[in-house]
């Protein structure tokens, strides 16, 4: 058996099956393409779906890929055993209607033990129960020993997820045990104690699964095989855990040497260094590709791995920040095979710092709230806290549980764990009721994603507006139609299109398609999962049938706006890398025809120069009138010449590049001008926040940019008539104005000053004595809140021992305010029950302290019968 590093059973396993013929392929991103049913992806097959439905044609029938995934099922039991992990890599081979069993077990046992070299007496395959075919198979296609097949349930040896396609499967397993297992049952429980792994399925996806249960043969059947990378390097490098494989150990290794902790002395430390040791694999994974921390779908699985491994590192004693520092480890092991880690290094660090900050100052903000509720349960004499206080700590503000369990024990008091586990459970039943079982993609299964294979739509809309074709195919209301009447909508299908189906940002055309007897408004141009152009449109004119003849004709001037706006956009994204940083990485963008939307990942707010820097550089390319040039070449080719994109479109031999002169290079599918020069102007009207570290801005081109300068102009031209003066002297005159408005305000707070205390002198010399108290008060007119506030301070001072209670109309506003001395306090006057009743003779409320309260009124006309009643709860204070 030889012994190989993860990295090195990567290739071993592609190089195989390039010499099978398959067509080897790099992963796809983390995040799912036109597939709703996932929130991540999971699995090998996963991002292949639509070429096992049919939906999509594959690019070559045999094809095999070792995909990154992330599960965060089991991400309790992450750190507590050696094999549960969020973040792993799946070798697969697939079939597309190629070959089939008879293939791909023989291929299977040549490359453990031929290439793997694994000892076949260390080897056992389980197949389905009534799978006799698989039986056959290997035992006459293979030299394993028949003795060692064994033959299982369902359970264990059909694969299906929901409706769509499924099948029996064959399993390869390791014995690290001693003795031959002799029966099925010795084999199951050999399995369930850890001596037998499983480590290669192959599913023979035979079975199309409808929505009534029933299991309907496929006529082209599939093969999907997967293989844990990290499972097979346990045993080919005979470790008993996955974080001792080489390069994960380099990990746990470093997050070791930072805590100072050292591996294998204590349990829960070793659990706290598994955590971090696999969840900085899936941070680092999931900001490569794009993902960002929020408190929502994949964001939020992302921000709940950095946390968790940010507070397991606080339980190490690491008190600073560091995983921006351990994930060099996991670039520099994984970079080989996934590149885009190193391109991004720089950005990847920058987001995992400052989400490990984010979550310091949450820690701090748990703490606090934690603390009030132990003082609650100390003055209420309690010593349990609640589940449901526990788990809006760990579900609202993101507190871990085992840190709330630590403070609650040092404090003397307990926690209601059954309570956290019922609020935990209802809120995985309500996750769960989100993700009921949808169809295969969870997409809507209608009948545009159904399509005939052989029909295609040739695009010739970038050089042209116009073009005659046939009609293939007419759904209306559902159905396919054989004409579309007036009045009636529905969705044509063409041979060929000048319509640019909406994609990459891009909104889709519109226009006309007539007809020898009709004529039809193009009202949007999309594409279905099969990247099928569709054309939704309103029939004006008589009707349009199945295989006539058609013009179509797009909206020329509409299509032109576009054109510019697109352009623009990849301008602008050459433009905020050369002014902001190589960080920048484009996060999402929408283009129409009045203006551009561009998102993009950047960790503060544009100041006032970089946007007009940035808009300068774009304007100066622009008017430099540079060619733009469109070349289609290999995703190789484009990354050698770097040109910039997402490189999310796998499967595609060749792809378009866009120049804009030496400036701007982007993959691109769009439609864009001839030459910058055509764009004419572009103007930034909105920088903004849009998530955390992504920021987005609007702008506009053309004669939409010069509208809206022109719309500014008049405003200008508006002020200056109003204040009479000239544009240029608009700001003088202005500042002016606040300046003298300024003088004014001081003059009227001088003035409301005099008046307060006018009404000081009036109201000193109307003191009362009730009940030992002694009691001002009064209604006073055109004072502020500030001034009440003030002139109430005066009056209890003055009175020493007592208590103020006053009443003001300002400006339509009624406001009350009641002081009172420690020593009216001593002798029962509370200052906010008194203002509480005050205020409600006024058609009011308000309340505050014994010493003080404020409150506001809806009723001037009752402001004497509220004051009134003031000297009324005084006078029988100690009745």
């Amino acid at each position: 058996m030889k012994k190989m590093g993860l990295n090195e059973l990567r290739e071993a396993y592609l190089e195989f099956f390039r010499g099978k013929e398959h067509l080897t392929l790099p992963s796809f991103p983390l995040v799912p393409k036109n597939d709703n049913s996932l929130l991540l992806i999971n699995a090998g097959m996963a991002p292949l779906k639509p070429y096992f439905t049919g939906v999509q044609t594959p690019p070559n029938r045999r094809m095999a890929t070792c995909q990154k995934c992330i599960r965060t099922g089991d991400i309790e039991n992450v750190g507590k055993t050696s094999r549960h992990g969020t973040f792993f890599e799946m070798l697969g081979n697939f079939s597309f209607g190629d070959y089939f069993k008879e293939e791909v077990i023989p291929w299977a046992w040549e490359f453990v033990t031929k290439t793997l070299e694994l000892p076949k007496d260390r080897l056992y395959v389980t197949i389905y129960l009534d799978d006799d075919e698989a039986f056959d198979i290997w035992t006459k296609s293979t030299d394993i020993d028949p003795t060692r097949i064994f033959r299982l349930g369902k359970k264990d040896n059909f694969w299906e997820i929901g409706q769509g396609p499924c099948g029996p499967c064959s399993e390869i397993h390791f014995d690290r045990g001693e003795g031959k297992i002799l029966t099925a049952e010795e084999f199951v429980k050999a399995g369930d104690e850890d001596r037998v792994v499983e480590f290669w399925n192959l599913v023979f996806t035979q079975f199309d699964k409808d929505e009534f249960g029933n299991y309907n043969k496929l006529a082209s059947p599939n093969i999907d095989t997967g293989m844990g990378l990290e499972r097979i390097a346990t045993i080919m490098q005979g470790t008993n855990s996955i974080f001792e494989v080489d390069t994960i150990k380099a990990i746990l290794e470093e997050v070791s040497k930072v805590s100072g902790v050292e591996y294998g002395k204590d349990r829960n430390n070793d659990i706290s260094l598994r955590v971090i040791t696999d969840h900085i694999r899936s941070v680092t994974f999931m900001i490569g590709d794009g993902i960002l921390p929020s408190n929502e779908g994949r964001g939020y699985v992302l921000r709940r791995l950095l946390r968790r491994a940010a507070r397991h590192g606080r339980l190490l004693g690491i008190n600073n920040i560091f995983l921006n520092k351990i994930c060099d480890v996991v670039i520099s092991n994984s970079c080989g095979a996934y590149p885009e880690l190193k391109e991004k290094e720089e950005y990847i660090k920058k987001v995992i710092k400052l989400e490990e900050e984010r979550f310091s100052e949450t820690i701090d903000g748990g703490i606090q709230i934690l603390n009030d509720y132990i003082d609650e349960l100390i003055k209420e004499n309690k010593n349990t806290l609640s589940g449901e206080k526990a788990f809006k700590l760990y579900d609202t503000y993101g507190f871990p549980l085992e840190l709330t369990e630590e403070i609650l024990e040092e404090k003397g008091i307990k926690l209601d764990i059954e309570g956290f586990n019922k609020e935990m459970k209802e809120q995985r039943e309500r996750a769960r009721a989100a993700r009921e079982e949808s169809n295969y993609m969870g997409s809507e299964d209608t009948i545009l994603n159904k399509l005939p294979n052989e029909i295609e739509t040739e695009f010739v809309g970038y050089d042209k507006v116009e073009v005659e074709s046939k009609v293939a195919t007419i759904v209306v209301n559902e159905g396919f139609s054989t004409a579309i009447m007036e009045g009636e909508e529905g969705v044509l299908v063409t041979e060929k299109t000048p319509f640019y189906a909406e994609m990459g940002g891009q909104i889709g055309d519109v226009g006309f398609i007539i007809g020898k007897e009709g004529k039809a408004e193009v009202l949007d141009c999309k594409n279905n999962l099969a990247g099928k152009t569709l054309h939704f449109v309103k029939v004006i004119e008589g009707k349009i049938e199945k295989g006539e003849e058609v013009k179509l004709v797009v909206d020329g001037l509409r299509r032109d706006s576009i054109r510019k706006n697109h352009t623009a956009t990849h301008m602008l994204h050459t433009a905020l890398k050369e002014i902001l940083g190589n960080h920048v990485q484009q996060s999402g963008s929408y283009v129409d025809e009045e203006r551009l939307r561009f998102d993009f990942n950047h960790f503060t707010a544009l100041t006032e120069e970089e946007i007009k820097s940035i808009e300068k550089l774009v304007n100066y390319k622009i008017m430099s009138v540079l060619p733009v040039i469109t070349d289609v070449m290999t995703i190789e080719e484009a990354k050698e010449k770097g040109a910039v994109a997402l490189f999310d479109d796998k499967y595609k031999a060749n792809v378009r590049v866009v120049s804009a002169g030496d400036f701007s290079k982007e993959l691109c599918g769009g439609t864009h001008v001839g030459n910058t020069g055509e764009i004419g102007v572009f103007k930034i009207i909105s920088e903004a926040g849009v998530a955390a570290g992504v920021r987005r801005i609007e702008a506009l081109t053309g004669m939409n940019a010069i509208a809206y300068m022109e719309e500014k102009e008049n405003v200008i031209k508006n002020l200056s008539h109003v204040l009479k003066c000239g544009e240029k002297d608009i700001l003088n005159k202005v500042n002016a104005q606040i300046s003298e408005m300024k003088i004014k305000d001081k003059e009227i707070s001088e003035l409301k000053k005099e008046l307060a205390s006018g009404s000081e002198e009036a109201l000193l010399n109307n003191i009362k004595e009730i009940n030992g108290v002694k009691f001002i008060s009064g209604v006073v007119e055109d004072i502020d809140g500030d001034a009440l506030r003030d002139l109430g301070d005066k009056l209890r001072d003055k009175l020493v021992d007592g208590v103020v209670l006053l009443g003001s109309l300002n400006e339509g506003k009624v406001q009350f305010l009641a002081m009172a001395s420690k020593g009216a306090i001593a002798k029962g006057v509370h200052c906010g029950k008194i203002i509480k009743e005050v205020a409600t003779v006024a058609g009011g409320s308000g309340g505050g302290r014994p010493d003080m309260a404020q409150a506001g009124g809806k009723l001037p006309e009752k402001m004497e019968e509220a004051i009134a009643k003031g000297e009324e709860l005084l006078a029988n204070l100690s009745k």
